[in-house]
């Protein structure tokens, strides 16, 4: 998924019992910007592509984002993806 509310984001993490610190250290996306995407009430702005790097991380570590940001957005935790 290129895009995730900011709702959806906040229980992503949340789901994996990861802190923003956490967060920030795995996606290399600063504490303050998570806070705000998190913060948001839809899709936060995708400046630097920061918020495909969040994706990304959550993804990675077994996210699964459904829905879209208009029609019942939400997550699915499944296990990690692993490289081959």
């Amino acid at each position: 998924m290129d895009v995730a509310t900011g709702p959806q984001l906040r229980a992503a993490r949340n789901g994996l019992g990861w802190s923003i610190e956490y967060l920030s250290e795995c996606s290399n996306v600063s504490v303050r910007t998570i806070i705000r995407y998190e913060d948001a009430e839809g899709v936060p702005p995708n400046r630097s592509g920061n918020l495909a790097a969040l994706i990304a991380t959550l993804e990675i570590a077994g996210i699964e984002f459904i829905g879209t940001p208009d029609d019942g957005p939400g997550i699915r935790i499944r296990a990690p993806k692993t490289s081959s």
